[in-house]
C-alpha cells in the first residue's frame, strides 16, 4: 500500500510539473510576443486597408463632383444600384446624358465598377446588366471584362500588401485546400482560373483575396479573370438590352444561358485534359 501511495504521489507530481511547464511555455515572453505580433500585424493591415479605402472613396467623390449638374430628382438616382429598380432608375438618367456627356458617363461607370470590384462591394452585377442597356454589345463586353480584370487585380494587390494576416487568421483551412488544388493545376493555371470564373464553385472575392497568398502570378490572374468573366458577362449584358422587362437580377439568367455557361466551362478545361492524355501517351 505504501508503495502504491508513493507511486501515486510521484505520478501526481509529474502531472503537476508537466502542467506547470505548459503554463510557463504559454506564458513565456516568446509566445506572448508572437501572439502580440500577429494581433498587431492584423490591426495594422486593417488600418492600412481603411486608409486605402478612404483614399479610393475620395477619388470616387471627385469623379462624381465632375459629373454634369443634374436636377435634384435625377441626382437622387445617381447611386450604386442595390436592386433592379435602382438599376432601371440609374439607366434612365445615364442614357439621357451619355450622348451629350459621353466621357463623363463612361469614366464614372468605369471608376465605379473598378471600385466595387476592388473592395468586393456588391452591385457590380447590376452595372454589368446596365452596360448592355447603355452601350453597343462589343464595347459593353470589353468594358465589363476590363473593369472586372482591373478591379480583381487591385483586390489581389491589396491582399498582397495587407491581406495575408487576415487570410491566415480567418481563411486558413479554405486557403490551404485551394492552395492544394492550385498546385495540381500549376502547369495550366490560366485554364483553371477561367474555369473558376465561369463556374460558381468559389466566390470571386475569395479567389481575389487568397490568390496572392498561395502564389498565383498576377499576370496569369489578370488574363484568367479577363477571359473567365466574359461568358457570365455575356449573359448579363444580353439581358441589359431588355432592362425594363427585368424585375430582379436573377431573371437575367435562364436555363439556356446556364447550359451555355456549362458548355464553356467544359471547353475551358478540355485543352488540359487533352494535354494530360498526350503526355501519358508520350511517356
Amino acid at each position: 500500500m505504501a508503495k502504491k501511495r508513493r507511486e501515486k504521489r510521484e505520478t501526481d507530481g509529474l502531472s503537476s510539473a508537466q502542467e506547470e511547464v505548459k503554463a510557463n511555455a504559454n506564458d513565456s515572453p516568446a509566445v506572448k510576443e508572437a501572439h502580440h505580433t500577429a494581433a498587431g500585424s492584423a490591426r495594422m493591415s486593417l488600418l492600412i486597408l481603411l486608409s486605402i479605402f478612404t483614399c479610393s472613396a475620395s477619388v470616387m467623390y471627385l469623379v462624381y463632383r465632375n459629373f454634369p449638374e443634374l436636377p435634384d430628382d435625377e441626382m437622387e438616382k445617381i447611386k450604386i444600384p442595390k436592386d433592379m429598380d435602382d438599376a432601371k432608375a440609374l439607366g434612365t438618367v445615364l442614357s439621357k446624358y451619355k450622348d451629350t456627356y459621353y466621357t463623363q458617363v463612361l469614366v464614372a461607370y468605369f471608376a465605379t465598377y473598378v471600385f466595387l470590384q476592388t473592395f468586393a462591394i456588391p452591385g457590380s452585377i447590376f452595372l454589368s446588366i446596365l452596360s448592355g442597356y447603355l452601350y453597343p454589345f462589343p464595347l459593353a463586353l470589353f468594358l465589363v471584362c476590363l473593369c472586372s480584370g482591373l478591379g480583381a487585380s487591385f483586390c489581389y494587390m491589396l491582399s498582397y500588401l495587407v491581406g495575408r494576416p487576415m487570410v491566415y487568421k480567418y481563411l486558413t483551412e479554405r486557403a490551404l485546400k485551394w492552395s492544394q488544388q492550385v498546385d495540381k493545376h500549376r502547369d495550366h493555371l490560366i485554364n483553371y482560373i477561367i474555369f473558376l470564373r465561369i463556374t460558381p464553385f468559389l466566390p470571386n472575392w475569395f479567389i481575389n483575396i487568397t490568390s496572392p497568398v498561395i502564389n498565383v502570378p498576377l499576370g496569369v490572374f489578370f488574363i484568367g479573370t479577363f477571359l473567365g468573366v466574359a461568358p457570365p458577362s455575356f449573359v448579363a449584358i444580353n439581358a441589359g438590352t431588355t432592362l425594363y422587362k427585368l424585375t430582379t437580377a436573377g431573371e437575367a439568367v435562364s436555363w439556356n444561358s446556364l447550359a451555355v455557361l456549362g458548355v464553356l466551362a467544359v471547353l475551358s478545361i478540355l485543352p488540359v485534359c487533352f494535354q494530360k492524355k498526350l503526355q501519358q501517351k508520350l511517356e
